[in-house]
């Protein structure tokens, strides 16, 4: 029998007696991990390969780190295709991303930490000695407070946090006299100016040197922030205030959390993204867990457990609460609106909510976590990595990847919490994705496009900040570490601060003003102290029997999750009908349909027209149902209309030095071999045919034949092109756009029509390539000759490639022999010069067939099973209150689509210069031509957000 749980905790007693026990969860130590571990029939992962896989680990981030060291620093982050230093100014700007870079060398001191974690104590003291002699903060340089915040003052708080634990050792940093917390005040300080508010938010951005106000700021104008900008200080502001006994930085934190916590929906006590810093009014009224929110829960809780104040649990117990009633629908989480949060704001989820299954964790809720984790790792089992965002049926719907931490950290929190040998696998496959997909020579670059395996040039500071620090607690076991973790919590970028802060410099009188904003029942909130034994049963089932119904839960059934109707067994009322269930031949649908003011009009042509008129509707709740219904199946038949284009496809370089290492992103053709259905591709060494163009008979047919062909695009039809080289006995075709400087960075995906005819004699597969991407295949074929490519739907795992072919074992194998291979390759490609950097324009969305044009518009043909719309402006109608109206669905219901994904949309491209810090930043960006290009990173990616609010 389990031991009964303690008393509960008396108010008086509640920071002193119970805080520990939370603390204990917010590291997800917990007794039970131990209990389940041992479990027999659990499946337990030897010592051996736990020890094996954390010097994987370990190899790995050397791999980055010394990469980062060698080919960018002083730079703030890493360019791993072209081996160089990203420096602001001097690369095309990427919009918001790049606030977070403010020449302050900010992938070292995000790693400060990591270093110590990983047991490479001299590294570490090498890296402060550099960071305090080389950093500069005075840049006039305009950067993100909130960025900054956690990456730069978390990274110096943390670096100062493990390195006063060493020189308490005695036999590292003896040196050491607080340098890092004296960088880190002088930070606080140029952050301050932004809180100049009357309502104590802060600004978005802020100038390191001239503050906000000053006339050469160039910031200050903002008037919004999000909520997870606003509200994700306190844990590192409290600490410099709590280290250097200065006040100040504490008291502004709190009084931003107090003014988020007074404005949220008094009625759902949710909280939006986006709120006006001057007047508190929400500006983007949409909720969820994810982008824009996400940090702003998760320090709530984690400040009671570093400070111990209770307002802060009472606030996050509050919001938890509504979390679970409205936007978790296991194993989903979905974004509602604040103010009527049983409607949803979405149909998809980005990628940032993969931490909320470990804060469930340190709430010591496990069964929901388990769920939602358990449906993430579904999702990356089918793409190898999260995308940023996908459909509630598992669609991509932004295929990008920067290599994020989130879904490893929960992962660690769940293993530390239930013991349980299946996570220790869950990360063991994220390690093996990483090696094959990721990696290359000079450290991990981000994935493009998960469908493809396409890379783009940036690795981010928090991927040696968090990704290997979790990855590597994972695997170790205690006697690994040389200081113990259980002393420490982890803010949002897994900075280390110490838990004796809260009993130091206690300058802030702990006020509850939660209290004061509302009335709390104390029975809603779990003030007993946590057992393990209750909230982690001593089963070793217990996870896997939550995990089972989820096995497949993506690659058979694409289910949409478990209705708040089906939540209850079946009680209260029936969820309302959600357009991508809609069937037209089902009379009860119909009924419904009838209950809230939409009709059917029936077409000649066999489709039906749905119209609402909000005055026909049973009630005024049934209106609303029939509004949503109505924005639901205008936005279902857009993306229906969508998915009628072609997927890109992957062009992957597959000789020496890259092995299948490089993979860029190709335009399809709507004729010609489908590489969709021969899944081997088409693989075979390039040729550049005579005439370029391709538009009259090849002259060198000798040079092409067998061969996958490269010709330029203009002056003649894609498909004359493709029946020239095939005449002249190619295997397949590269067409390379002649717009100079384009990119399929800045430009949508385009594919390339027939000519009108018939086009069944085009067998060979036939592929587009934008000119910086095209580029990279004539630059390599310049430097080695014989360059060998690979044709397919996407890129291919290197074993696959090189199968049964003599290749160096560091291609299949993610063992430490992989560091010495790439050290050999980034020395071949050190000779090579830097390629010409061109701004790339943007090109029209579609197919195009004759070459002189852009690119015209492909024809949209409906599928007669699907609700897809009569014309290409449905999607566009107006819909009001009054009178809503959809034109031309077929009148069969939609079938279950397939989990495929939507086009991203493309982002407008600026340049952005700013002036040097003292740091000779030019010395350290060599010129070095890389068959690599330097591609640019899709712009501000979570604006878009914006334009899916219905």
């Amino acid at each position: 029998m389990a031991p009964s749980a303690p008393p509960p905790c008396r108010a008086g007693e509640r920071a002193a007696r119970c805080r520990r026990p939370w603390r204990l969860l917010a590291l997800g130590l917990l007794s039970a991990s131990s209990v389940l571990a041992a479990a027999p029939g659990a499946g337990a992962m030897s010592r051996e390969e736990k020890r094996r896989l954390g010097n994987q680990v370990l190899e790995m981030f050397d791999h980055a780190y010394s990469n980062y060291m060698e080919h960018a620093y002083p730079a703030d982050e890493l360019m791993p295709l072209t081996c160089r230093g990203r420096v602001r100014g001097q690369e095309p700007s990427r919009g918001d991303v790049d606030d977070a870079l403010g020449k302050f060398s900010l992938t070292l001191i995000d790693t400060l930490d990591t270093l110590v974690v990983l047991n490479k104590t001299k590294e570490f003291e090498e890296a402060v000695k550099k960071v305090i002699t080389d950093v500069n903060l005075d840049n006039d340089i305009v950067v993100s407070v909130f960025e900054t915040n956690i990456r730069v003052l978390g990274g110096l708080l943390g670096g100062h946090s493990v390195a006063i634990m060493l020189k308490e050792k005695g036999e590292y940093m003896q040196w050491y006299n607080g340098e890092l917390l004296h960088m880190a005040k002088e930070l606080g300080y140029k952050l301050l100016p932004a809180f100049n508010t009357t309502s104590g938010l802060p600004y978005p951005r802020v100038n390191l040197k001239f503050g906000v106000r000053h006339p050469e700021a160039r910031t200050g104008t903002e008037t919004d922030t999000c909520t997870a900008c606003a509200g994700t200080l306190i844990l590192e502001f409290a600490a410099l205030s709590r280290f250097t006994g200065t006040s100040i930085f504490e008291e502004y934190a709190r009084k931003a959390l107090d003014f988020i916590w007074e404005k949220r929906q008094r009625s759902s006590n949710l909280v939006g993204v986006t709120i006006n810093i001057h007047t508190g009014d929400w500006v983007r009224k949409d909720s969820g867990v994810g982008a824009g929110i996400d940090s702003y829960y998760e320090y709530l809780l984690k400040a009671y457990v570093l400070l111990g104040d209770d307002s802060f649990l009472e606030r996050f117990n509050t919001h938890y609460d509504a979390i679970m009633r409205y936007i978790s629908q296991p194993p989903l989480l979905l974004d509602v609106h604040i103010h009527k949060p049983m409607l949803n704001a979405r149909t998809w989820m980005d990628s940032l909510l993969a931490f909320f299954p470990g804060l469930q964790v340190l709430k010591g809720d496990i069964r929901p976590a388990i769920e939602t984790h358990e449906m993430l790792y579904q999702v990356i089992k089918k793409h190898n990595f999260l995308p940023e965002a996908f459909t509630t049926d598992f669609r991509v719907h932004w295929a990008q990847h920067p290599l994020r931490p989130e879904f490893a950290e929960s992962t660690y929190f769940l293993y530390k919490a239930t013991g349980d040998p299946y996570y220790l696998e869950v990360g063991k496959t994220l390690i093996e994705n990483l090696n094959k997909y990721a990696r290359v020579p000079c450290g991990f670059a981000a994935m493009k496009d998960v469908r493809t395996g396409s890379h783009e040039d940036r690795m981010d500071s928090f991927f040696l900040a968090e990704m290997f620090k979790y990855l590597y607690l994972l695997f170790a076991d205690k006697e690994d570490m040389i200081f113990d973790i259980e002393d420490y919590i982890f803010t949002t970028e897994a900075h280390l601060l110490p838990l004796w802060l809260s009993t130091t410099n206690q300058t802030i009188s702990k006020k509850n003003t939660t209290t004061e904003y509302t009335e709390l029942d104390d029975s809603n909130f779990d003030w007993t102290c946590p057992n393990t034994q209750i909230l982690f049963p001593n089963d070793p089932m217990f996870a896997q029997s939550i995990r089972e119904p989820l096995k497949n839960v993506v690659d058979k059934s694409c289910p949409r999750g478990i209705s708040r109707a089906e939540e209850s067994l079946g009680s209260g009322p029936k969820p309302p009908l959600r357009a991508r269930d809609f069937m037209a031949s089902n009379p009860e649908h119909l009924e419904i349909l009838k209950k809230m003011g939409v009709s059917l009009i029936h077409l000649k042509d066999g489709r039906v027209q749905l119209v609402q008129h909000a005055v026909q509707a049973a009630s005024s709740l049934d209106a609303e149902d029939g509004l949503r219904f109505m924005q639901e199946m205008i936005e279902l038949s857009s993306q229906q209309q969508k998915e009628q284009q072609l997927p890109p496809r992957a062009v992957q370089i597959v000789s020496h030095p890259f092995f299948g290492r490089v993979v860029l992103t190709a335009g399809p053709a709507q004729f010609g071999m489908d590489l969709s259905k021969h899944k081997a591709g088409t693989r075979g060494f390039v040729a550049t045919i005579k005439p370029y163009n391709g538009c009259s008979e090849i002259t060198n047919p000798e040079a092409v034949k067998e061969k996958i062909a490269l010709m330029q695009r203009g002056q003649c039809m894609f498909a004359e092109k493709a029946r020239n080289i095939q005449k002249a006995g190619a295997i397949g075709g590269i067409v390379i756009d002649d717009n100079e400087g384009s990119s399929s960075d800045t430009a949508p995906l385009f594919q390339m029509a027939g000519d009108g005819k018939n086009t069944d004699d085009i067998t060979i597969p036939m592929l587009f390539l934008f000119n910086k991407e095209g580029n990279i295949i004539l630059d390599a074929i310049r430097e080695y000759e014989a360059v060998e490519v690979l044709l397919s739907d996407k890129a291919k795992d290197r074993a696959t490639i090189f199968k049964g072919k003599m290749i160096p074992n560091y291609i299949i194998d993610s063992n430490l022999e992989m560091e010495n291979m790439d050290q050999k390759l980034t020395e071949n490609d050190s000779h090579k010069q830097n390629a010409e950097e061109a701004a790339s324009g943007s090109q029209d969305v579609g197919a195009a067939s004759e070459e002189p044009e852009e690119g015209g518009e492909s024809s949209d043909v409906a599928d007669p099973g699907s609700l897809s719309p009569a014309n290409a402006d449905s999607a566009s109608v107006p819909i009001s209150h009054q009178d809503s109206y959809v034109p031309g669905t077929e009148e069969a219901g939609a079938p279950e689509p397939a989990c495929t994904s939507g086009d991203n949309q493309p982002q407008e491209q600026q340049t952005e210069t700013e002036s040097n810090s003292k740091v000779n930043w030019d010395n350290k960006v060599t010129p070095m031509e890389s068959i690599l290009a330097d591609w640019n990173e899709d712009i501000e990616a979570f604006e878009m957000m914006e334009k899916d609010e219905l």
